[in-house]
């Protein structure tokens, strides 16, 4: 590297006090053990090396290519792929819920999604993806971080949520009519969706996100009830795959969840009331359920505090527990499970507390580990870039000091981060 490159990178990772390094060539990370989420194994004594933000090299020291290697020791640790989470709201606040949300402005929400960002790197999530932000500030977001300008993960971002009127990701409101607000992703009808979707694609959205049903935090509506007909589900599938686009949808109710299955979307978010029918389907279409069965545990012991209405509360309170029993269903069924939190409900940089719960649901740690790499790699359509320690692949690399095979907990305190080839953590040396 020339020392202007040199200076460019410095100058780069200047942004945050929490960059450690920034030499994104011949770096090897040795004396960890590796854990390989493709074969699902522990590896002991190899090296991974490092070079132009790419792994180049796995294996042993002694096959390590020649050259002049900045090395770090991370002996007694364990390395994994960089963490990814499939849902996420950059620009959301964790204490702002209820009638607080509404005195937030779009530029505040986005000098909250700069916190935020960071916080999720340094978690040990390395690619996030965002699904629904005011004003399409997660695509700028995603845009000052490809830029250098700020510190964050990679971001898939949805722009807008599309919703009807008066749904979850539309307009509902309990304020009176004279006061309402219009949301920029409301549509009703087969061609508004579709502009929708084509508005989203215009800004810059690499996946749609349409609610198919209520949500627990939304006013008056109901979790079970869909939102959407399946010829509008249709026509946002088939508009969004015209421009190359994946789609997710918001659905707890059972009706909601089987029409925007046999629609075609790639993902379910929530996933809280799925039948056995509708599993099966999944299966079948290979559909991921992104299933966020820690939230439960925040908002039912610090939502009050935090702006959650009693509404709310009640909707929580009765789906919870039925999601956490789906999921485990699911799991016994062998569907294609995404790691995804819902991180914006509660604080950000706390992803990392879903794993328990699904290691406490019905899957071993590895398996929960695939999903958050591996298995949102797949879903994200990124499978060639990001989700595993390959070479060739995106040098995205974090470390804990204990084995999380042993204690899945220890992901809740990651020690190094690196992310492109640039150590942005290490509290390991």
């Amino acid at each position: 590297m020339t020392f202007f490159a040199k200076l460019a990178a410095m100058t780069l990772v200047s942004v945050s006090s929490a960059v450690l390094a920034a030499v994104a060539q011949g770096t090897v990370l040795a004396g960890a053990d590796i854990i390989d989420v493709v074969d699902g194994k522990t590896i002991r004594g190899q090296v991974v090396a490092v070079d132009d933000g790419k792994v180049t090299y796995v294996g042993s020291e002694r096959g390590l290519p020649n050259g002049e290697w900045t090395r770090i020791d991370l002996a007694g640790a364990t390395l994994l792929p960089g963490l990814s989470d499939s849902h996420v709201h950059l620009t959301s606040r964790a204490d702002m819920h209820g009638l607080r949300r509404l005195t937030v402005s779009t530029p505040r929400a986005a000098i909250s999604g700069v916190a935020n960002a960071e916080k999720t790197l340094m978690a040990g999530f390395t690619t996030v993806r965002n699904l629904g932000a005011p004003g399409f500030a997660d695509i700028d977001l995603k845009r000052a971080i490809s830029d250098g300008e700020i510190v964050g993960p990679r971001i898939i971002g949805a722009g807008q949520s599309i919703g009807i009127t008066g749904g979850h990701c539309g307009d509902a409101t309990r304020l009176p009519y004279e006061q309402q607000r219009e949301t920029g992703g409301r549509a009703d009808g087969p061609w508004e969706v579709r502009q929708k979707v084509r508005e989203n694609k215009k800004y810059g959205a690499e996946v749609i996100k349409f609610c198919g049903t209520g949500g627990v935090l939304s006013p008056n509506t109901s979790i079970n009830a869909q939102q959407f007909s399946l010829e509008e589900m249709k026509a946002i599938v088939d508009e969004a795959k015209l421009l190359d686009l994946k789609v997710t949808v918001h659905a707890h109710g059972p009706r909601g969840i089987q029409s925007a299955i046999e629609a075609g979307v790639d993902s379910v978010e929530h996933a809280s009331m799925i039948t056995d029918a509708s599993i099966a389907l999944a299966v079948e279409k290979g559909t991921y359920l992104s299933m966020d069965i820690y939230v439960s545990d925040y908002i039912l012991s610090e939502g009050a505090a935090a702006g959650v209405t009693e509404e709310s509360l009640a909707k929580e309170r009765s789906v919870g527990r039925i999601q956490r029993e789906r999921f485990q269903a699911a799991v016994d069924a062998g569907v294609n499970l995404a790691f995804g939190s819902d991180a914006g409900v509660y604080p950000h940089g706390q992803n990392a507390r879903q794993f328990a719960k699904m290691v406490e649901w019905g899957m071993s740690p590895m398996q929960a580990i695939q999903a958050s790499t591996i298995g949102n790699a797949d879903l994200f359509g990124r499978a060639d870039e990001i989700g595993s320690i390959t070479v060739g692949k995106a040098a995205d690399i974090i470390a804990v000091k204990g084995d999380p095979l042993a204690n899945i907990r220890e992901l809740e305190s990651v020690d190094f981060v690196m992310k492109g080839g640039v150590v942005y953590k290490n509290e390991l040396n």
